[in-house]
C-alpha cells in the first residue's frame, strides 16, 4: 500500500476526510460544569438526582459580602444595602434574597400572627438594640453578618440549573450593581462565578497552549531535521492530525473543558514523535546508500506496524480513563485516545506521498553527529550488558521502595482544587469560610421512620435536636436550617420574639403551636419539608477542608447516627453536590486503576500475540511498570495526593510510555527473522531504535512540560508528572529491557 501508484490515494481520502469536517464545523464550545466530575456509577449520584427532583439544587446561589467600617449599622450604608437588594431581586434568574435586610420575624399574639422586620433602624435607639441582638445571636453572627460586624451577607438563590450562558448574565449583572454602587469593598462566591471564572481561563489556556505548542514544535523540528521540508511536512501532517480531532469533537457534541485544553500539546508532540520515527528510519537507509524510493517504501513497511501499534497503545492509555466514570475525564479519555488514531491516520495517508514528491533530505545535514550517538549507545550498551544484576537489583530496590511510599499516599481534594493558591476566586471562597462560617454546601436528607407520622413530631424533633448539635460541633458550620428550624422559630414568636426563646420547644409548647403550622410552613419558601411533611432536609455552608477530612467527618457523623439517632423515629443519608465531588475523588483514584489494569492486559496482549510468548509479554510490561511506581514515590515525597487532578496521570503516563518499548520489540522481532542470535538482535535494535526513543522521549517530555505553565492545577500535574514518567521509562527500556530480554535467550534461539 506504500508503492508510489498507490500513495496518492491517501491524499485523497485526507481532502475528502477534512472537506467533510470543514462542512460541520460550527465553532469551538468551552464549558466547565461542576456536575461533570461527579461519578457517575455512584448509587449517591442517583440518590441525590431523586432528592432534588422533590427538593432544589444545593449549590444554586451567589453569596454576595458587602463591607462598611467599622461596622455595618449604620444607617446610611443600611440604605445603600436595601437598594442593591432591589434592585438585585428585579433581575432576570433571580428567585431571591436572603439577607438581614429582609427577614421578617413572626410575632404570634392574641390576635393571631404578625411579622416585624428583624433590622430596625428607623432611629439610633433601634439600630443600637438590633445591633446588640444580632451580634449576640449565633444564627445570625457568622451566617449574615461576621463577627467582627463589618460585613453583611446578602444569599441570592438563582434559577435551579440555571445554564452558562445566564449565569454569565446574572452574574456580570450582579458585578455592575456593586461597582456603580457606593459601597467600595465586596466580595463574592458562588457557582455562577466559578464556571464563568473556569471557562475565561479555559479560553485563555486553550489559545495559549496551541500558540505555545506549535512555537515548541517549530523549534524542535528545524533542531533535529534543518531544513525548512523538515519543519513544513510534518506541521502540515500535525494540522491535518488535530483538524480532524477538534472537529470530530465538535461533531459529536464535545465541548471543551479544563481537561480539554491540554488537547494541542498532548496531539502535536505524540504526533511528532510518530514522525520522528519514520524520519529517521527514512535518513538511515539514505545515509546507506539506498534510493529514495526504496527508502519511503521500506520504511513504512518496516515501521507502521510499530508506528500503529504505538499509537493503538497509547489511545488504549487514553481511552482507559473511561472507566472513571467521571464524565469529563471519560470524554478527555475518549478524545485523546482518537485524537491519538487520528494523527497516525493523517501520517499514513500525507507522509509517504509527499515524500515521493519532495527531493530527498540531505541526511548529513540532518543526521547531526551520527559518532556522538554511537558512542553514547555503544557505552551505555556494554554497561548494560556488562551489570545486569546490580542493574535489576537496583531497579527492583528502588521500585521497592516507590511502592512503599506509594502506598502510603493519601486521597485529598477540594472543590477548587484547580486553580492556584492566590488565585482572586480562591481567595473569595477563602474570604467566606472565614468570615460566614463556609462557601460549601452540606446538605443531609431526611424522612421519617416507621414510628413517626411526619417530621415535627416531637420525638423525632428531638432527633433533630441531637443531629444539628452535632452538626455544628464536628462540621463546623454557621447557621444550620433544618425542619426544626421552623419550630424554633415559631416557639420564639410565641414569646414575642424574645431570641432566647429560639430553642427546641417542649411536648406542651409545641401542642400549642399547632394552629399556626401550616400557616408559617407555607410562608416558608427555604423547602425544608416535602407537602406530606414525611420528609425533609437539613442545609448549611462549611469550610472547604477537603475529601480527606471530610471523610473521616461523615464516617464519624455515621456512627454517632447509628449509635445516638432512633431510625424508627428519623432516617437520614447525606448527600449533595460537595458531597459527591468529595466521593469522585476517592472513586476515580480506585477506577483509574481498574482502567489501567485493563489497558496492562490488552497490551500484554498485543505483545504477546506479536512474539506468541507470554513470558516475553511480561517482560515488557514489567520495565513500563517502573515509570509508575517511581512517580508514585515522588508524588509521595513531594506531598502531593491522589486527587482528580493526579489520579489520571497513570493513566496517560503508561499509554504513552508503553511506546518506547512497543518500537525497540517490533524492531527486535524483525531482526530475530534475520538472525536467531537474541544477543545480537538486541545489539543491533539498541543502536537503530536508540537514537529515535532518546529523541522522542526528549519530544514527549518537552511537550507535557509545556502544561506547567498552565494555571489549573490538573493541566499542572498532568504536565510534571508525566514528563517525569516518560524519563522513568526511557531509563527502564535502555538499561532495564534489554538485561530482562536476556534471560529468555534459551527460549528465543529455540523458536
Amino acid at each position: 500500500m506504500f508503492e508510489r501508484k498507490k500513495v496518492f490515494y491517501g491524499w485523497i481520502l485526507a481532502i475528502g476526510l477534512s472537506i467533510f469536517f470543514a462542512l460541520t464545523w460550527n465553532g469551538l464550545k468551552f464549558n466547565y460544569n461542576f456536575e461533570n466530575f461527579f461519578s457517575r456509577n455512584d448509587p449517591d449520584l442517583d440518590f441525590y438526582m431523586e432528592f432534588r427532583e422533590k427538593f432544589e439544587n444545593d449549590n444554586d446561589y451567589l453569596l454576595i459580602a458587602l463591607n462598611n467600617e467599622p461596622n455595618i449599622f449604620n444607617p446610611e450604608f443600611i440604605e445603600r444595602a436595601v437598594q442593591i437588594e432591589t434592585e438585585i431581586k428585579s433581575l432576570e434568574n433571580v428567585q431571591g434574597v436572603m439577607s438581614l435586610l429582609s427577614f421578617k420575624e413572626p410575632i404570634i399574639g392574641p390576635f393571631g400572627i404578625s411579622y416585624r422586620p428583624l433590622l430596625d433602624w428607623s432611629d439610633e435607639e433601634s439600630l443600637n438594640k438590633t445591633a446588640k441582638k444580632l451580634m449576640m445571636k449565633p444564627y445570625w453572627q457568622g451566617n449574615f453578618i461576621n463577627e467582627k460586624g463589618n460585613y453583611m451577607m446578602l444569599l441570592l438563590e438563582n434559577k435551579q440549573m440555571i445554564s452558562k450562558e445566564e449565569g454569565d448574565t446574572l452574574y456580570f449583572q450582579v458585578k455592575r450593581l456593586l461597582d456603580e454602587s457606593p459601597i467600595d469593598q465586596y466580595h463574592l462566591a458562588g457557582k455562577i462565578k466559578a464556571q464563568g471564572e473556569f471557562v475565561r481561563l479555559l479560553q485563555i489556556e486553550f489559545s495559549f497552549f496551541f500558540m505555545i505548542s506549535g512555537f515548541l514544535i517549530l523549534l524542535l523540528l528545524w533542531v533535529l531535521f534543518r531544513t525548512w521540508w523538515g519543519v513544513v511536512l510534518p506541521m502540515v501532517v500535525i494540522g491535518f492530525g488535530m483538524f480532524w480531532t477538534l472537529a470530530f469533537l465538535l461533531w459529536t457534541g464535545g465541548e471543551l473543558d479544563v481537561l480539554m485544553v491540554m488537547l494541542p500539546p498532548i496531539l502535536l508532540v505524540i504526533g511528532l514523535s510518530g514522525m520522528v520515527h519514520f524520519f529517521n528510519q527514512y535518513l538511515y537507509l539514505l545515509k546507506q546508500g539506498k534510493t529514495k524510493n526504496f527508502a519511503i517504501l521500506s520504511t513504512f513497511k518496516k515501521l507502521g506496524l510499530a508506528v500503529f501499534l504505538t499509537a493503538l497503545t497509547t489511545a488504549l492509555g487514553f481511552i482507559s480513563l473511561y472507566f472513571t466514570f467521571v464524565n469529563s475525564l471519560s470524554w478527555f479519555g475518549i478524545y485523546t485516545g482518537m485524537g491519538v488514531l487520528f494523527m497516525f491516520l493523517a501520517m499514513v495517508l500525507i507522509l509517504p506521498a509527499s515524500l515521493y514528491l519532495l527531493p530527498p533530505f540531505s541526511p548529513d545535514k540532518m543526521q547531526g553527529n551520527s559518532r556522538f550517538w554511537r558512542r553514547l549507545l555503544l557505552k551505555t550498551f556494554t554497561i548494560t550488558l556488562k551489570n545486569g544484576l546490580a542493574i535489576s537489583l537496583i531497579f527492583l530496590l528502588i521500585s521497592l521502595m516507590a511502592a512503599f511510599s506509594f502506598s502510603r499516599i493519601k486521597t485529598d481534594g477540594y472543590l477548587l482544587d484547580n486553580l492556584p493558591d492566590g488565585h482572586p476566586l480562591v481567595k473569595d471562597f477563602e474570604f467566606f469560610d472565614e468570615e460566614f462560617g463556609g462557601s460549601k454546601p452540606l446538605l443531609i436528607s431526611l424522612w421519617v421512620g416507621d414510628a413517626a407520622q411526619n417530621l415535627l413530631e416531637y420525638e423525632v424533633l428531638e432527633e433533630l435536636d441531637k443531629l444539628e448539635d452535632f452538626v455544628k460541633r464536628n462540621f463546623e458550620t454557621g447557621f444550620v436550617v433544618s425542619p426544626l428550624t421552623l419550630i424554633k422559630g415559631i416557639n420564639k414568636a410565641q414569646n414575642s420574639g424574645n431570641p432566647n426563646a429560639f430553642t427546641t420547644p417542649s411536648r406542651g409548647q409545641l401542642e400549642r403551636m399547632q394552629p399556626y403550622l401550616s400557616t408559617i410552613i407555607k410562608e416558608n419558601d427555604q423547602k425544608l419539608l416535602s407537602a406530606d411533611l414525611k420528609s425533609g432536609r437539613l442545609t448549611a455552608r462549611m469550610a472547604d477542608m477537603g475529601s480527606h477530612k471530610s471523610k473521616k467527618l461523615n464516617k464519624k457523623l455515621e456512627d454517632f447516627v447509628n449509635g445516638n439517632i432512633n431510625s424508627d423515629l428519623l432516617n437520614l443519608r447525606l448527600t449533595g453536590t460537595s458531597y459527591l465531588i468529595d466521593r469522585s475523588h476517592q472513586y476515580v483514584t480506585q477506577q483509574v486503576f481498574y482502567g489501567l489494569g485493563f489497558a496492562f492486559l490488552l497490551v500484554g496482549l498485543i505483545v504477546g500475540l506479536l512474539f506468541k510468548s507470554w513470558k516475553m509479554a511480561l517482560v515488557v510490561l514489567v520495565p513500563n511498570i517502573i515509570p509508575l511506581l517511581w512517580v508514585g514515590g515522588v508524588m509521595y515525597w513531594a506531598g502531593m495526593d491522589f486527587k482528580l487532578s493526579t489520579s489520571i496521570i497513570f493513566a496517560i503516563a503508561f499509554g504513552i510510555a508503553v511506546d518506547d518499548s512497543i518500537h525497540f520489540m517490533t524492531k527486535l522481532r524483525l531482526e530475530l527473522k534475520s538472525s536467531p542470535n537474541l544477543i545480537m538482535a538486541i545489539k543491533r535494535t539498541y543502536f537503530t531504535t536508540g537514537k529515535a526513543i532518546i529523541l522522542t522521549t526528549f519530544i514527549l517530555s518537552s511537550g507535557f512540560l509545556v502544561l506547567i505553565f498552565s494555571q489549573f492545577e490538573i493541566v499542572w500535574f498532568t504536565g510534571a508528572l508525566v514528563s517525569l514518567a516518560l524519563v522513568f521509562a526511557l531509563i527502564g527500556d535502555l538499561v532495564w529491557l534489554p538485561v530482562l530480554l536476556l534471560c529468555l535467550k534459551n527460549e528465543s534461539e529455540k523458536k
